[in-house]
């Protein structure tokens, strides 16, 4: 599955969260940060789900654990 189209939407999905909260962050736009911390939430939790790594999870992962 990893070589899956779908596999790799997923992958691309995280890698487009984490890059919103990064602008989010750095913009200091705490709302945006809100909605896009969200959307991390539920892009990892996806991926994961279907068992997929991504590259950064695990710092996604710690990022995630901060809040």
């Amino acid at each position: 599955m990893d070589g899956s189209v779908f596999a790799e939407a997923l992958r691309e999905r995280v890698r487009q969260a984490l890059a919103a909260l990064a602008a989010a962050r750095e913009a200091d736009d705490a709302y945006a940060v809100a909605v896009a911390q969200d959307e991390v939430d539920d892009a990892v939790r996806v991926a994961r789900g279907h068992g997929l790594y991504v590259d950064g999870l695990d710092d996604v992962a710690t990022d995630l654990d901060e809040g």
